[in-house]
Order: structure tokens, then sequence, then C-alpha cells
């Protein structure tokens, strides 16, 4: 098709950036007077088409294309800008848009009649142009370049109701932690220049790139350099410990969550682990093992307690986000690209869903004036009477999420755990905690969401209203959300719904593993995961339908989970308040000291000053003026007796005369 049109794929990925560039141009410069959001959605779907028609047709599972520009030199050092199309970028760019697509459509009416609609479509452009920029780069610094303008979009995306104190504060905390791992990019950028001359993907890592003909980096600095990449990864993706600014980015709006926080720019991370891969190390790789596994298990605990609905999701987030950084980390890659497609499609449709329901007990709250959180999932309940199509879509999600058969979920996961399990039985011993870790997080992921389903969706609604005014939500809204949901299902992937390496993901990428394949996993691993999670939903539904919940609510475990660990009063007494003492304490000793010290120089020139000034002039200055005086004071009486009048010269010498005279007599 792009032959017939004279559109390369290397013109078709630029047009499909450039689009949303031009569309968040265009409504920065109408500002208000455009609130429809016409332009964004038609920039959006016109790159969707270019991508999928132009770009990923051509190049998938082709030979790769790449084209550099100079840019600048700096002494002998050229640098370029460039596209890199392959698989892994053309899968992902594609992946930005389809997303992309259906929350633009979703937001023309969740986010209808808000007086700064004009600022969200601005915003939702320059997003989406940044993210497709950083998909398609070429060298690092490019890369890095976008990352940063992906950061700043979600920015202001999260903080796009600003006049809420907590949106403020959540964007300004996204920002900050982000920033620490953009240091650690940063310094992985560097690394790699210092040693191989060059930023640039082809070159470093091509099939004859300076990667695989330098041999001679020690292998303590090959570490640092993956490392610095993976601290990069782990602010983006969420993960552990610099996980906690993605609850709190739950500020904004449920349609940017959906888009940011659940399948683009949380997924950065993944996708720069995958671009950089072959400068892992095996210590490193374990590293990222261990750190994907602990964020895993921690934020599928910290879901169990939750009480907000999208909070809930941004943990199961962060949980799966652990599940494709564990894949990086035990060499399975392409599984975790796997993961990152499907998990897309199922935590996207998740979040369409929760916004929703939302929406319809927002529009309960503000109907009945009441006075309740619209998000807390304990004043729900039997929702899926007044909202059955919301309730089937999120139910579908729900199972891909926990990993059903017959899901895209139960393919990506299954291709994570297994190839965790055999690469633990490749090293053996205590290497087998990482893939039994993460199939018990897996029954809790079944748990925690089939928690959220049953409390919002059965039993009754916990509000006494006699009637209700909730309704399903509207078309514009439904009809993403059923795309979505057909997406969650395996015939998207591949033809076989028991096996994922029939994937067409997986076939695309082809990687080697270190470790041998074990036959066995592939039967009883899914079975375990599938018993486990059907028998932790029978208890879920005894426990909030049945309402046969035999635990303390005020239990210590529920809280920890509540308060997600206490991490967030750890930092704040650990590095806010101790920054806050240091600051005073700094404070103290320039106010007191520093400032006491010059104030006391001050003083002391000041007095130096005065006393000079003094002897200036009472004793300088009074010298002068007496001796001035004095010959003024005698110049005077000359010019007294100069006058010119008679009377005043015989005066004069009478007086003169008779000084004399009595000068003689007494003499």
């Amino acid at each position: 098709m792009g032959d017939l049109l004279n559109i390369s794929p290397i013109l078709g990925s630029i047009i499909v950036v450039v689009l949303p560039l031009l569309a968040f141009l265009a409504q920065a410069i109408l500002g208000k007077r455009d609130q429809s959001g016409n332009i964004a959605l038609a920039s959006i779907i016109l790159s969707s088409l270019f991508s999928v028609a132009f770009v990923f047709m051509e190049i998938w599972r082709s030979e790769p294309i790449s084209s550099n520009y100079s840019w600048f030199t700096i002494g002998t050092h050229n640098f370029t800008i460039g596209i890199l199309l392959n698989n892994l970028t053309v899968l992902m760019q594609l992946i930005v848009c389809v997303i992309a697509l259906p929350v633009h459509i979703y937001s023309r009416s969740y986010m209808k009649g808000d007086p700064g609609i004009h600022r969200y479509w601005m915003y939702l452009s320059l997003f989406c142009f940044a993210m497709l920029g950083l998909t398609i780069s070429n060298n690092l610094f490019m890369m890095y370049i976008f990352w940063e303008l992906v950061g700043f979009a979600s920015y202001l995306l999260i903080g796009f109701w600003f006049t809420r104190e907590s949106a403020v504060q959540a964007n300004k905390k996204a920002f900050i932690i982000n920033r620490i791992g953009d240091l650690g990019f940063l310094l992985g950028i560097a690394s790699v220049y210092s040693f191989y001359g060059s930023l640039n993907l082809v070159e470093l890592f091509g099939k004859e790139g300076l990667f695989y003909q330098t041999t001679d980096i020690p292998s303590g600095w090959m570490t640092f350099t993956g490392l610095c990449f993976f601290v990069g990864a782990m602010a983006k993706s969420a993960q552990f410990p610099l996980h906690v600014w993605l609850p709190d980015a739950m500020e904004g709006p449920t349609s940017v969550s959906s888009l940011i926080h659940a399948a683009t720019m949380v997924a950065a991370g993944v996708f720069l682990l995958c671009t950089v891969f072959p400068l892992f190390n095996e210590t490193a790789l374990l590293i990222i093992a261990i750190i994907g596994t602990i964020t895993a298990f921690i934020a599928a605990y910290f879901a169990l307690g939750q009480r907000d609905i999208k909070r809930i999701l941004a943990f199961s987030t962060i949980s799966q986000l652990g599940f494709m950084v564990v894949a990086v980390g035990v060499g399975a890659w392409d599984a975790a690209m796997f993961h990152l497609a499907t998990h897309a499609f199922f935590k996207c449709l998740l979040f369409l869903a929760a916004g929703a329901v939302i929406h319809e007990m927002l529009h309960l709250k503000e109907t009945h004036n009441l006075d309740f959180d619209p998000q807390d999932i304990n004043n729900m309940g039997g929702l899926r009477k007044w909202m059955p199509k919301t309730f089937i879509l999120m139910l579908i999600a729900s199972l891909a999420l926990a990993g059903f058969p017959l899901t895209s979920g139960f393919l990506s996961k299954d291709a994570i755990l297994i190839s965790a399990f055999e690469w633990a039985a490749h090293h053996g011993g205590v290497y087998f905690i990482i893939p039994i870790a993460l199939t018990i997080v897996s029954i809790l992921t079944a748990f925690y969401i089939g928690r959220l389903i049953f409390k919002v969706f059965f039993g009754e609604f916990k509000l006494k209203l006699e009637k209700p005014h909730l309704h399903e939500a509207s078309s514009t809204m439904i009809g993403p959300m059923i795309f979505l949901g057909i997406c969650c299902l395996f015939i998207v992937f591949s033809w076989n719904p028991l096996a994922y390496h029939h994937s067409f993901i997986l076939a695309g990428f082809n990687v080697q593993y270190p470790f041998s394949e074990m036959h066995s996993l592939h039967l009883i691993l899914p079975v375990v995961i599938t018993l486990g999670s059907a028998i932790s939903w029978v208890i879920g539904w005894n426990w909030y339908v049945k309402n046969n919940y035999p635990l303390n609510p005020n239990n210590s475990w529920i809280e920890i989970s509540l308060n997600q660990g206490y991490l967030n009063e750890g930092y704040q007494k650990m590095f806010v308040n101790s920054t806050l003492s240091l600051s005073n304490g700094l404070y103290w000793i320039d106010r007191n000291i520093v400032d006491g010290f010059v104030n006391l120089l001050a003083g002391l020139t000041r007095g130096l000053a005065n006393f000079s000034a003094w002897i200036d002039k009472n004793l300088v200055d009074g010298l002068v003026n007496s001796i001035a005086g004095t010959a003024y004071y005698i110049g005077h009486l000359l010019r007294w007796v100069q006058n010119g009048r008679l009377q005043n010269y015989l005066g004069f010498a009478f007086t003169v005369l008779l000084i004399g005279i009595i000068y003689l007599i007494l003499k």
C-alpha cells in the first residue's frame, strides 16, 4: 500500500509522529475556541491508519530500516537524529496509536463540559507526540529528549485539575521521582558514549555493531551502565522503590490514567530495557529480576486492601510491570513485550470501565446532593443491574488480568512464568524463589481483581436510596470499551488459545533463550494458576457477596496494605523531613553564623567609618575651619576699616592713637 501511494515506511512513521504535534500546535493557537477535540481525534485516527498501513505492515518480520540526519557537531563528533524501524519499534508505535485512539473517543463523553477541556485535548496531543517520537528514535540521546517530553506531558495531565491540592501534589511527586530515573538514564548515555563513541542504536547493536566488536570493557563498568539504564526504567515504569508516584497519579482524569499510567508512559521503561537489552550482563539482569519480583509482590499485596477503585488498578499496573521487568531479567524480553501489548488492552479497558462507574457515581452524588467518595468501592454494589455492558466488559478485562484461559493475559503471563521457571531450573537453588513468588502474585492478582468485581457489581447497592439514578455509559464510551474487550481475547494475538508460542509477537522477535525448554511446565503451570485463581474467586465470592468476611477490618495486615506499607510516610521522614531539617539547619547557620559574621564585619566597618567621619569632621575639618574662620575674621576686620566712610577712618585713627598713648603711659 505504501508503494501504491508512494509513502515509504520512514515517511509514514514521520507522519505518524508529526500529526499529533500539529494537533497540539493548532489547539494551542486556537485556545478556548476549540473545545470539541476534533483536531486531536482526527490526528490520532490518521496516525493509527498510517502506523498500521504504511509502517507496521511494511516492517513487521521484514528487514529493519533506519535513516539518519545530521544534527550538530562537537569537535570531531557528529551527532545525528533519525528513525529506526524494526519489529520492536513498530510494535510499540502501533500499541501507542491503537490505545490512544479509543481513549480519545471515550474522552469526548467522559470529559464533556469540563471547563478546561481545551487544555485536555492539547495536553493529550502533546503526550501522543512525545510517546510516538520515543518509540522510533534511533539513538539514545534523541530517545532521552522524547523521554523527558513524555514526563513533562504526563506532569501536565496528572495535574490537569490544578485547583485540587491533591492533583498539584501528585504531579509534583511524579515529576520529582522521575527526575531520579532521568539522572540514571543520562548517566547510562554518558557511559555508553564514553566507551563506544556513539549513541546510534544501529551502530551499537546492529549485527556487526560496536557492542559486539568491543570486548575489553570491565564487567563492573558494564554492570554500572546497565543499572543506570535500569534506574531510568525503574522510575518511568514504577518499580520498587520508585513506584510511589503512580498511585497518586490517579488524581488526573480516568481517561488519562488509562492512557498514560496503564498502557503507554509506564511501558516506556520496559521498552527502554528491551531496546538496550544487549548491554545487560548477568549481574545486572539478576538485579533487574529481583527488583521486578519485589515490585510485583508488594504491589499485589497493596492492591488487596485498597478501597479506591482507581488505586486498585494502579497497584495492579505496578504489579504487572514487575512481571515485565522480571521477563527482561530472565532474558525473555520478547515475553515482556508480549505482556506489554496484552496488558495495554485489558488495563486500558479496566480503567475506562472504572471511569464509567465513577462517572455514574459522581452523577448520583450531584443529583441527590450526597456526601460520599464516588471512587470508594465500599459505596458501590449491584451495579451490574444498571450497567450490564460495563460489567461484562470489565469482567472480560479482569479475566485477562487474572490470566484465565481464552484471554490474551493467559498467553502472555504464561510466557513470563514458564520462562522464569526454566531460567530458575537452569541456575538452580534459590533462583526458584523468583518464579514461585510470581506464581503467588498471579493468584493474588485474581483475588484482588475478583474483590473489585464482587464489591462493585454484585451484592446490594450500599447507598440507601429508593431510586438511584444510575444508567449505562453512553455509546461514545461503550464503543471504545467494546473494541478493547475484543482485544482482550486470545484470538487477537494467537490462533491457539492455550500455547503462547503461536503468538505473532513472539514469532516476530524470535529470541534465543539461554536456557532449555521444559515441556511439562506448559501443562502443569497453567493448571496450577488457573485452579488457584478459581479458588481465590470462590473465596472472594464467599467473603464479599455472601458477606462471610472472616477478618477484622482493622487487622494490621490490612492496614499495612491500605497504607501502602507506610512507604510514603517512611519517605516523608527519611527524605522530605530530613531534607527540610537540613535546610532549616543550613538556614539557621546562614542567618546566625554566616550572616552574623558578615553583620559583625559590617558593624565594625560602620563603627570605623563613623570614627573616621568624626575625626574628619571634628579634627581635620575643625582645624581647617578654624584657620579659615580666623582668616575670614581678620579679613572682615580689615574690610571694615576700608569701608570708605570718613567717620570710621577718624574713629580708627583715634583708636590707634589712643592705644599708642596708653601704651606709652603704661610703659
